[in-house]
């Protein structure tokens, strides 16, 4: 067991050298391993998200697990990262928590939240995951997703609140909404006293690399008291496309 665990460990260490995805071949090369043992040691590895595959290119790369793990450690331990001064300056002009995600398949993955001056404010951990069909950022990571057709119609559009969308044509409709004017709003879809606002980070494709949102008590915060904080999301946005990993 103790060298199957080292093994694994090698081909993910040797994972992190090829940022752009490796063949199996050259990875089995790499490791000093038979194809037949990589491919295995890969399969465990996917199955609990530490590496991911490309059906089209057939190549490996790390998966979005170890970037998880990585964000609980980075938040226990303080680290800043790129991100969070430009999260920190919008949450001065907001004086509302900032937050911000990724897409990992049919869920989003908070990476950074950044508090407000207020006592009662929402929260998203670095290293969770969230729904993406009643969320305003998992909505601006669907609409600019690469496979924004897919996603529409393949997620599971569970009714967590009684405002969330679970049908499949006014989801399409929203979506394509949210990508024409360039934001989502979730109006208490995710859960019952919470709004928010989200834009998407755009990578020069025009793809979203992430997406960071504005979330208040609903009590607090009217839907156009949200939609007035777009222009400084979006200018934070136009920022950190500048300089995160693609």
């Amino acid at each position: 067991m103790a060298d199957m665990v080292g093994k694994a460990l090698r081909v993910l260490s040797l994972l992190g050298e090829y940022p752009d995805g490796v063949g199996l071949s050259e990875l089995a090369r790499r490791a000093g391993y038979p194809v037949s043992t990589t491919h295995r040691l890969l399969g465990s590895l996917q199955e609990q998200g530490f590496a991911r595959s490309d059906p089209a290119s057939k190549r490996y790369a790390l998966g979005l697990r170890l970037f998880e793990l990585g964000q609980r450690v980075s938040h226990a331990r303080g680290f800043a990262g790129v991100a969070l001064p430009v999260l920190r300056a919008l949450t001065e002009q907001t004086g509302e928590p900032t937050l911000m995600a990724v897409l990992d398949g049919h869920q989003q993955v908070y990476v950074h939240s950044v508090q407000g001056p207020r006592q009662i404010q929402i929260r998203g951990e670095p290293g969770r995951r969230g729904p993406l069909h009643c969320t305003a950022m998992g909505k601006c990571l669907v609409a600019f997703a690469p496979d924004r057709e897919a996603l529409v119609e393949t997620l599971e559009l569970a009714g967590l609140a009684p405002r969330t969308i679970t049908s499949r044509a006014e989801f399409a409709r929203e979506i394509a909404t949210v990508r024409s004017q360039g934001y989502a709003i979730a109006d208490e879809e995710h859960e019952p006293g919470i709004r928010a606002v989200g834009v998407p980070v755009l990578g020069p494709d025009g793809h979203a690399i992430a997406a960071l949102s504005t979330a208040a008590p609903a009590y607090r915060m009217s839907v156009a008291e949200l939609e007035a904080f777009v222009p400084a999301l979006r200018e934070a946005a136009r920022e950190l496309g500048a300089v995160l990993p693609r």
